[in-house]
């Protein structure tokens, strides 16, 4: 399957800049001790190993198409001593056939513009997820991409890219039989909507 569209991974340089406290971050989303979360993609592990870390003992299951990135993460977390991530290497448009069960959370940072087909994916999140289970999608907000500049550059996805709060909620009350049950400021460029089944 080809990757999603404009979905490289940030340097830790610029990346910490744009979120200094990614721990803090997850926990105003409703990330709790004691749950599962699935991040789809994972990445290098910018959110899924604070994720772990506050999930202890809970599983993070960290999704990823790219096998390097996979790696990377494998190293720090060994590094780290960190031992409730499970890495998982495939396509985040089937995750209910990769996760090895029903999680508390799927959580999808800065990703959610690039997927082809959203409305296939929203329906696999939400089959993934426990019966009172959520769905947080993290979003750049819908801002012209040279407005929203990171270290003096322009950064984020191209503007045609970029999904408003209302046309995100759209899409998965479209997809899914879910309610939003919180919109989540996120400055400077973010926003996060989180859903419940």
């Amino acid at each position: 399957m080809d990757r999603f569209q404009n979905t490289r991974q940030p340097d830790w340089d610029w990346w910490g800049q744009l979120w200094p406290t990614p721990g803090a971050t997850l926990r105003r989303l409703g990330i709790k001790p004691e749950t599962s979360l699935a991040e789809v993609p994972c990445g290098n592990g910018y959110f899924a190993l604070p994720a772990a870390r506050i999930t202890d003992p809970g599983t993070v299951y960290a999704l990823d198409l790219n096998e390097a990135l996979l790696e990377e993460l494998r190293t720090l977390t060994n590094q780290q001593g960190i031992e409730n991530i499970v890495l998982i290497h495939g396509d985040a448009r089937e995750l209910t056939e990769l996760l090895p069960e029903l999680v508390d959370t799927v959580l999808m940072a800065n990703t959610f513009h690039g997927i082809d087909d959203k409305e296939a994916f929203v329906q696999q999140a939400f089959e993934s997820l426990h019966s009172d289970g959520r769905f947080v999608v993290v979003n750049w907000l819908d801002l012209p991409r040279e407005t929203t500049t990171i270290a003096g550059e322009a950064r984020g996805p191209p503007t045609d890219l970029r999904l408003s709060p209302t046309a995100t909620e759209s899409i998965v009350r479209n997809a899914s039989d879910c309610r939003l049950v919180e919109q989540v400021d996120l400055p400077p460029y973010h926003y996060a909507l989180v859903f419940t089944r």
